[in-house]
């Protein structure tokens, strides 16, 4: 049987916060094959001894960002990665944005603002102010016009520590629609969800919020589902995705837009989803046995 490790992170001394990972280990167990959880960062770690290994939750990697790719690098050289490096190179850094727009995938309008740059923004609109290189909100705030200055103290943190903003309009939709998640395994939509807001007015870049409020199971629209597969098409070189998350929420028109692909760690949900186990199981072995 195949050996597979499950790629995530030392939250020391909090047990990990992902709620998927025992299942997941539990449901490849059970077919007999040898899983098990292992630090990105381990130094001690033989990935050379695994048939695959499949990132799950490695969600400290926007602060170690260049460390991270490093390792991803080093990984798909040593056994088969899932998602590829390319695909962490590509995905960890949210200028790739911009070449969904390009595509002409429909996305939150998006400017960026790298150390240096003239701190251009809005003054008729909402806005939100967050890294390209981050996961679980952090460093994201939202403003109203008014709000200037404090957007310009978060950006002045930002720039200090070398990270690149990127700044989008506040898409209304997502206080009434919500925000949508889409998970696809091997190319093929498997389960959504649904949570509301996360960035309530007033709320500082560095105040703790919750990731997933109001979670719940969502049925697809086939809407949604057009534009999660165009963000799919769009992704450079067309690699074979072994899993992938598109968070979509609505734009002006009420038609849905792509917020986030989310290619590296994105949370499955299986705790929403518990059918969707045996099939994302299946999938992880299937990968595993190629």
């Amino acid at each position: 049987m195949p050996r597979i490790a499950l790629v995530t992170f030392d939250p020391s001394p909090e047990p990990s916060p992902d709620r998927d990972l025992p299942v997941l280990l539990a449901a490849l167990r059970e077919t007999g094959a040898e899983a098990e959880a292992v630090f990105w960062d381990d130094a001690d770690a033989d990935w050379a001894g695994y048939d695959l290994a499949v990132i799950r939750s490695t969600w400290d990697y926007s602060r170690r960002a260049a460390e991270y790719q490093a390792w991803a690098e080093r990984c798909g050289k040593a056994t088969r990665l899932a998602n590829p490096a390319e695909v962490v190179r590509w995905n960890t850094d949210k200028r790739y944005i911009g070449d969904l727009a390009a595509a002409g995938v429909p996305v939150i309008p998006t400017h960026y603002l790298a150390p240096g740059d003239a701190p251009d923004l809005p003054d008729d609109h909402e806005y939100v102010v967050k890294p390209t290189s981050g996961a679980g909100s952090r460093y994201a705030a939202r403003y109203a016009p008014e709000d200037r200055d404090r957007a310009l103290g978060h950006l002045a943190r930002m720039h200090e520590e070398g990270l690149t903003a990127m700044v989008q309009p506040y898409m209304r939709g997502i206080d009434t629609a919500g925000e949508r998640a889409l998970l696809f395994i091997g190319g093929t939509l498997l389960h959504a969800s649904r949570k509301r807001a996360v960035l309530a007015p007033g709320t500082a870049y560095d105040d703790a919020r919750t990731a997933h409020p109001g979670l719940e199971p969502w049925t697809a629209t086939p809407a949604e589902r057009a534009v999660a597969e165009r963000a799919l098409a769009a992704v450079p070189q067309s690699p074979e995705l072994l899993y992938a998350r598109v968070d979509l929420v609505d734009g002006d028109d009420g038609e849905p837009v792509v917020m986030e692909l989310e290619l590296v760690e994105p949370n499955f949900f299986l705790f929403l989803h518990p059918d969707s186990v045996p099939v994302v199981r299946d999938a992880i072995l299937a990968a595993a046995r190629r």
